[in-house]
């Protein structure tokens, strides 16, 4: 793992003095810290770091760490946070549903309160639609049920749903709505909702965000990831799925909630054995991870602006030097 250095005494006094007044002054500087990196890349100690330093509290950007006694499984890492407040992870009960309607909402919500605290928002995660969803402002409005569409859907083929929905938005960004039935049903009650009333979606506060995010080399990246999967199933991931499908949550729900809990079902029913268990999951994970850099490259084509840091050299003292560089803060 990377090193996080101590940013010189000078630094943290020029970032402590200097930066609340500007963001409370000066139209231009960023108002919201995003930390982003694939899985098992380091995101959350970095994001913790500066957040301690620059007063911050921290928003996850992840679409399961919102469920309660999903810890393990979901990564959410909470001994790394110490005294830093963070926001968005469990709140809700296991076996639930989290949207990115709902993920938006509550991270305006956070950002409005920890800005008027007088402290900097820092949003933190590799979930690249969540992501994509804060930073580049999606209008989602909020859609009531349409009986009627739903009775008119009813009898159509999964394939000509996705069709429709297809047909509504090209540029589908959600490929979960794809996936199942009921997400696509909604997806185009959604759409339609959207192509009839264009003006419904809220006004979306300025959001000025600078991005920070961390980079391996692909064969670093995949140790990590194992070392790091082999760490999770010693220390409780199995027990932890185990415990869950006790609870009462069905297999299919927890295979709803990604890879991890997938797999490990699949080992829990007999399906896998531990071996096979392990490879698949593996395997799995470093295609995810693959597909987590591929969503944020097309994040930067569609105009976001991200500084990488290498998490293998010191991410630390280069995620303050682009602090330091940026035109909200002066020069040292």
């Amino acid at each position: 793992m990377g090193a996080l250095s101590t940013p010189s005494v000078g630094l943290c006094r020029i970032i402590k003095l200097c930066y609340y007044p500007f963001i409370m002054t000066n139209p231009t500087p960023f108002n919201l810290l995003t930390i982003l990196g694939p899985t098992a890349s380091g995101k959350t100690r970095l994001a913790v770091a500066l957040a301690r330093e620059l007063d911050g509290e921290i928003i996850s950007a992840d679409s399961r760490q919102v469920f309660r006694r999903m810890d393990i499984g979901s990564g959410k890492d909470l001994g790394e946070y110490g005294d830093v407040p963070y926001h968005l992870i469990d709140i809700l009960d296991a076996g639930g549903e989290f949207s990115v309607f709902a993920f938006q909402r509550l991270f305006l919500d956070a950002c409005a309160d920890i800005s008027a605290r007088g402290r900097l928002p820092v949003l933190c995660g590799g979930t690249g639609l969540y992501l994509d969803a804060a930073l580049r402002r999606y209008r989602l409005p909020e859609v009531p049920e349409d009986a009627g569409l739903r009775r008119e859907l009813d009898g159509k083929r999964d394939a000509e749903l996705v069709a429709m929905l297809r047909e509504l938005r090209p540029g589908q960004h959600n490929s979960t709505d794809l996936l199942e039935r009921s997400r696509t049903i909604r997806a185009i009650e959604i759409a339609r909702f959207e192509r009839e009333h264009p003006e419904s979606a809220a006004a979306m506060p300025e959001i000025r965000p600078l991005v920070i995010g961390i980079r391996w080399e692909r064969a670093e990246l995949r140790r990590r990831i194992t070392e790091r999967l082999r760490q999770r199933l010693e220390g409780g991931m199995i027990e932890e799925v185990e415990r869950l499908h006790a609870s009462g949550i069905a297999w299919e729900r927890l295979d709803y909630y990604g890879l991890e809990y997938r797999f490990v079902g699949a080992f829990l029913r007999g399906e896998l054995d531990r071996g096979g268990m392990f490879q698949s999951l593996n395997s799995a994970i470093h295609a995810f991870a693959k597909r987590q850099e591929t969503w944020f490259r097309r994040m930067e084509r569609n105009g976001l602006v991200v500084h990488w840091v290498n998490g293998a050299g010191d991410p630390l003292a280069e995620a303050w030097e682009v602090i330091r560089s940026t035109p909200s803060l002066p020069a040292a």
